[in-house]
């Protein structure tokens, strides 16, 4: 039986690609390409020849099925997309699927992946993030796809094309607050960028500046502050007689009614237990 590489690609620079990369798509039988045309210039740079199949988005399922029909056969095969990691917000995923249920081994390279580059560029959090994949571009998702975020405290990364980058930024503020964002474009190639700022201030940047290339958007988390003036704004109107009740209403005990009501205060627990004698 034949196994399947998963092969990352540049994201720009032909410097990105690793030895071990090169080395596999020398040694192997088929080359499975998002774009045949992209790839077939990447292999002509190295130097490789190899036949190669188209397998993308629009023929995953049948092309998949056929890539492990090959491997079982004996074939050797590497997949790769036009830019990075495959298996990355692209049909990869799919063939390492097929290839689990099959027992088809398989064996994925590491090398260049553009959402942790911008990750590190951003000079955001890294200790956790969340990669959301691409922007949605209907209103419906969108609605939800913020919903799911807007709460969160991870560094959020997600993909964008040029031509809807300034709406996509305007429907987060909108949703999300003038959060800080880092905003990268073309990574590792000729004209990278990183527009780093508050997403008003990168809207007026790409207001005054065309948009071009391919965008990765790292967004701030929710910060703790936030969270804290949220919460605060749930009870800075209530008495603390009417504040205890509220904690006793979602269900806790007195006792801890008025441990968290002194918390949040920021008093002390002797000076609430006076106000909940009447409760």
């Amino acid at each position: 039986m034949g196994k399947i590489y998963l092969v990352p690609t540049p994201i720009g620079n032909l410097g990105d690609i690793t030895l071990r990369a090169l080395e596999v798509l020398k040694s192997v039988d088929i080359v499975a390409a998002e774009d045949t045309r992209q790839s077939l210039k990447l292999l002509n740079h190295f130097e490789i020849k190899k036949p190669l199949i188209s397998y993308h988005m629009h023929n995953e399922q049948g092309k998949g099925e056929e890539l492990i029909e090959m491997a079982k056969g004996g074939k050797n095969i590497a997949v790769v997309t036009d830019a990075g990691t495959p298996g990355v917000s692209d049909p990869g995923e799919i063939v390492v699927r097929k290839a689990i249920d099959n027992g088809v081994e398989i064996e994925v390279l590491p090398g260049a992946t553009a959402f942790t580059t911008a990750l590190v560029y951003s000079g955001l959090s890294t200790n956790q993030f969340m990669f959301k994949g691409f922007y949605p571009r209907e209103k419906k998702e969108r609605i939800a796809f913020l919903e799911n975020i807007k709460d969160r405290q991870e560094t959020i990364i997600l993909y964008e094309s040029p031509y809807r980058i300034i709406d996509c930024l305007g429907s987060i503020k909108e949703n999300l607050g003038n959060r800080r964002i880092a905003v990268c474009r073309e990574l590792t190639k000729l004209h990278e960028q990183i527009v780093r700022g508050t997403i008003e201030e990168v809207i007026n940047y790409f207001i005054e500046n065309t948009p071009k290339g391919e965008f990765v958007l790292v967004l701030e988390g929710k910060t703790k502050e936030e969270i804290e003036i949220e919460k605060k704004s749930e009870w800075e109107d209530l008495t603390i007689e009417e504040h205890i009740l509220k904690y006793m209403n979602s269900g806790e005990s007195k006792k801890n009614a008025m441990k968290l009501v002194a918390k949040d205060r920021g008093i002390s627990k002797s000076e609430v237990y006076k106000y909940s004698l009447e409760l």
